[in-house]
């Protein structure tokens, strides 16, 4: 068999953070910036793995556990033979133009990436939405199961279900995907996204303390998840740490609405407004920001943003501002300004323009 080869995006989070893990609802989009495997399959079960990204190639099976990039190839294919798939041994080359530890999903861009060639390798049907979703959990379970990064899912759903011009609405209690369409272009209007250069890592502890934190202040409230509460409950919280966690993720959930709300009305200021509030709660109630986030969002709006936050998981990676074309490179200047003021590394900039989800480029 001559290479398969696939692509799948990295993703940007309009609104919703860190309530994919309790329930909730998000509203992410894939972005033009993709991950591509070129595979092809081998008589027996090594993984031969070399990306452009990275200075060493890993060679072995998935039971031997790399650790690393490589990680999060064998975590899909263990994943997928756990489902009862018949996963063989293959040769993979991966390159990516999705900046890594940004907090823009490169991991679930390689996983569904990977994920998307097996599934050429296996003659699944990916015109079929429900082999996508088994694909999508299944890199699910290769980050939380395998790799050990405690994350909700929304990465690996939306880089597999996907529409080009659209976001995405994820309902994390019923399961359900539900396309928005986002006419940025109509308004005059990107979504800027600035990468601070802070890297973050998803198996550092702090991001798999929130979840703890949330779970906590779930139990205390006597209910399964948080989507069971409303803002009033929340206030019942003895413990002002967990009600300041419990408070952002129950207003965040309404703030998905909203925004959802806004851009069914094209209401542009009053999707901003939503996430500015979005980015304060983020700051103040769940403690995920920091130095470089807070002024990138800051500096953007002095500089003409209509709205900024940050996005992502936190403790670094990138801010997404809501910006007016004909501001995109005073925000920029400003941002960049900014930062060489504080003495901090010189941010990165992208434009989400949302893209397609995870596709075959070349079947074999």
């Amino acid at each position: 068999m001559s290479a398969i080869v696939a692509s799948a995006p990295g993703r940007v989070n309009l609104i919703g953070e860190h309530t994919d893990y309790n329930d909730g609802l998000c509203l992410p989009l894939a972005l033009p910036q993709r991950t591509s495997v070129s595979l092809v399959p081998r008589a027996d079960d090594v993984l031969s793995l070399t990306s452009a990204q990275e200075d060493s190639d890993w060679e072995g099976r998935a039971e031997e556990h790399p650790e690393g990039w490589a990680a999060y190839v064998a975590g899909v294919v263990q994943a997928l033979r756990d489902d009862g798939h018949d996963v063989p041994g293959f040769e993979a080359t991966i390159d990516s133009d999705v900046p890594l530890g940004a907090g823009l999903s490169s991991s679930a861009a390689l996983e569904c990436s990977v994920a998307t060639a097996l599934a050429g390798v296996l003659g699944l049907e990916l015109d079929d939405r429900a082999v996508r979703r088994r694909l999508a959990d299944a890199c699910i379970r290769a980050e939380n199961d395998y790799v050990g990064a405690p994350t909700g899912g929304m990465d690996q759903t939306v880089a597999m279900l996907a529409e080009r011009g659209h976001a995405l609405l994820l309902d994390f209690s019923d399961g359900s995907a539900t396309s928005v369409e986002l006419p940025l272009d109509d308004a005059g209007l990107v979504l800027l996204v600035i990468d601070t250069r802070v890297s973050h890592a998803l198996t550092d502890g702090s991001y798999g303390n929130r979840r703890t934190e949330s779970a906590d202040a779930a139990r205390a409230l006597g209910v399964s998840s948080l989507r069971d509460v409303d803002p009033a409950g929340v206030e019942v919280l003895d413990d002002p740490m967990l009600r300041r966690r419990a408070r952002h993720v129950v207003s965040e959930n309404l703030r998905v609405l909203a925004a959802v709300g806004a851009i069914g009305d094209r209401s542009w200021e009053r999707l901003a407004e939503v996430l500015d509030a979005s980015h304060v709660s983020m700051r103040d109630d769940f403690e995920i920001s920091c130095r470089e986030l807070d002024l990138a969002v800051e500096t953007a709006r002095a500089a003409g943003a209509l709205g900024a936050r940050m996005t992502g998981g936190g403790f670094g990676g990138s801010a997404l501002a809501l910006v007016p074309r004909s501001v995109v490179d005073d925000v920029r200047t400003a941002v960049t300004g900014a930062f060489a003021d504080a003495d901090l590394t010189r941010p990165a900039y992208l434009l989400a323009t949302p893209g397609d989800a995870a596709r075959l480029e070349s079947d074999g």
